[in-house]
């Protein structure tokens, strides 16, 4: 606003006369005008507001396009965007009908809810007495579940976000994938049919998938050869276009694999995710936590670095204060003194904490809670939790039983749950969590991981008796994440929807992995 009204008060001296218009978007802040009014220009500019709220990615894909909401609330506690959120979901239920069954779980996701009702008071008789179109609505918070977003990613699309930056559902892929001098910027959504059929799988199934259609593709160039003159032209008039754009399609994406390839296994990627599914399973945490200290040392990336800093402290409720020391004096001395203020805001975030004293005694509670009570075991839970935020992740995962165990190898080719998003080590906390709210018609049941989510007071349900709301529409749910959502928790829940029956449509401040996660808390900019 002050560069705004700099260039204003210059055009002034010099004795320019022009109209200037300012355009807010996605919402006109009353501090901004202050700003304007402060600089003496208010009156010289007029100021519009263009509520641009919800951008289309894709057929089941909503974002709001502000990445900057995960580090304004979960970091810094600036509500600005909530208004902004409140409005885009009663955008929705106007559009599309009242929701009978609402549910969230977090301190934004209950604001949000509070302040959209509100809303829909103020506006009473919009939608009622109209056939509601989605039956469910979940709205989640992101530090509910940091540690998927803190994985790496495996499927597919979550592989090209990481590798390449998927921005507003568009990639640009460099001369080593287009196989020229130029880089190529490419629309990833499902009007794209090769991408569409490999998005959601298991890197390891995708070459051979594009290697079956590479030859069903030749396949169907070869019967040209055998055509009269009449079949010629009718080959050429309807089916040739869409044979040659699908190739070059294919092209893109057997190259996009190749590059990924090479990258991950420049990154030895398999001691990588080897390493990961240790910390999300607790077991080897000793030759993690060594593992992790070589990968700073070698200086690898500093931000992979903080990741997986992170996993190993919410995987295990913080670390014990002798490794938070070394790991953070061992980072600020291979990346530079400059990241201490980073330290400072993964700590506020909750991502990266050093246990208090009485922290060790969380190790004793999965094996308490099997000789007390449920009621007994809530009430030694509260106790800990009193000492320190923490993350409860070992508890959470026990409850709802996010590692799942397999005899023999997991096969990702016929994946049995959700789990294959992650190579099937781990089901997502988010995903699980409506999968269990879903099959109970809300949270009876999960008291205690409410409890270990340290969200007693903030999951809620609101469940409207509708007899207008039909079977389909009861099949139809709505996801909102709060903070940012990632590609492997989409790909998680449309194979859930496929098993279950149902169908998921995705909303989400903006789409995220474990690079944006720590740059949004990073004071360094690259």
């Amino acid at each position: 606003m002050r560069y705004i009204a700099s260039l204003v008060n210059a055009d002034k001296v010099a004795g320019r006369t022009r109209k200037y218009k300012v355009i807010f978007s996605p919402q006109k802040f009353y501090a901004c005008e202050m700003v304007l009014e402060e600089e003496g220009v208010y009156g010289d500019v007029s100021c519009d507001e263009w509520a641009f709220s919800l951008l289309p990615l894709d057929v089941d894909l909503l974002s709001m396009e502000l990445p900057e909401f995960f580090r304004d609330y979960f970091l810094e506690g600036d509500q600005r965007w909530i208004n902004t959120l409140a409005q885009a979901l009663h955008l929705l239920s106007t559009l599309y009908g009242p929701f009978p069954n609402c549910y969230g779980i977090g301190r934004c996701a209950k604001m949000s809810y509070e302040l959209w009702k509100r809303l829909e008071e103020e506006e009473d008789g919009e939608t009622k007495g109209r056939r509601p179109e989605i039956g469910h609505i979940f709205l989640l918070d992101r530090d509910m579940d940091f540690v998927t977003a803190l994985c790496s990613q495996v499927v597919y699309e979550g592989l090209v976000d990481d590798t390449f930056r998927i921005k507003c559902g568009s990639v640009d892929f460099g001369p080593e994938v287009t196989s020229s001098d130029k880089s190529l910027k490419v629309l990833l959504n499902a009007e794209d049919k090769v991408f569409n059929e490999i998005r959601n799988e298991h890197f390891s199934n995708v070459f051979g998938f594009l290697s079956q259609k590479a030859r069903n593709l030749q396949a169907q160039y070869d019967r040209r050869r055998g055509m009269d003159i009449k079949q010629m032209k009718n080959f050429v008039s309807q089916e040739l276009k869409g044979l040659k754009q699908e190739h070059r399609l294919l092209s893109l994406h057997i190259g996009a694999c190749e590059s990924i390839m090479k990258k991950k296994t420049k990154q030895d990627f398999q001691e990588l995710i080897k390493t990961e599914h240790a910390l999300l399973e607790g077991f080897n945490i000793r030759e993690s936590t060594n593992y992790i200290e070589e990968h700073i040392d070698r200086q690898v990336s500093p931000i992979e670095s903080l990741r997986l800093m992170c996993l190993l402290s919410i995987t295990e409720n913080g670390l014990i204060p002798k490794d938070y020391r070394s790991l953070k004096t061992q980072y600020l001395q291979s990346y530079g003194p400059e990241h201490l203020l980073t330290f400072s805001n993964l700590r506020r975030a909750g991502l990266l904490t050093e246990q208090a004293p009485g922290d060790t005694l969380t190790a004793v509670e999965s094996k308490v809670s099997k000789l007390v009570t449920d009621k007994a075991a809530g009430k030694i839970t509260d106790a800990f939790s009193s000492l320190a935020k923490r993350s409860n992740f070992r508890a959470i995962s026990k409850k709802l039983n996010l590692i799942p165990r397999v005899d023999g190898e997991y096969d990702l080719k016929v994946p049995r749950d959700m789990a294959y998003v992650f190579s099937g080590a781990y089901v997502p906390l988010s995903c699980r969590i409506i999968e269990q709210v879903l099959e109970r018609r809300g949270w009876q049941g999960l008291d205690e991981v409410v409890r270990l989510l340290n969200c007693s007071e903030l999951a809620f349900t609101d469940m409207t008796k509708d007899d207008k709301a039909s079977s389909e529409s009861l099949r139809l749910i709505l996801v909102v994440f709060l903070g940012g959502c990632t590609f492997s928790e989409i790909s998680a829940l449309r194979f859930l929807g496929r098993e279950k029956g149902y169908r998921f449509i995705f909303l989400t401040t903006a789409v995220t992995n474990s690079a944006r996660l720590m740059e949004a808390m990073s004071e360094v900019k690259a």
